[in-house]
């Protein structure tokens, strides 16, 4: 998921995609803990993608 992607949304759909993606990655860590993980860069990912959604709700916010 790119910024300019997360950036044209409303603030309300990124609180949505970022409780989404938490849940995400909650389960992928009791995955990798109970070795039925097999692709350890997808935890990566999604906390890149957490932080990206973050930003742009941090730059919303100030924009307010």
């Amino acid at each position: 998921m790119k910024y300019t992607d997360i950036s044209t949304k409303d603030t309300q759909e990124l609180k949505t995609l970022l409780r989404e993606k938490e849940n995400a990655l909650f389960e992928l860590r009791l995955k990798l803990k109970t070795m039925q993980q097999t692709n350890t860069s997808e935890l990566r990912v999604t906390r890149k993608d957490i932080a990206r959604i973050k930003t742009a709700l941090n730059a919303k916010r100030r924009a307010e």
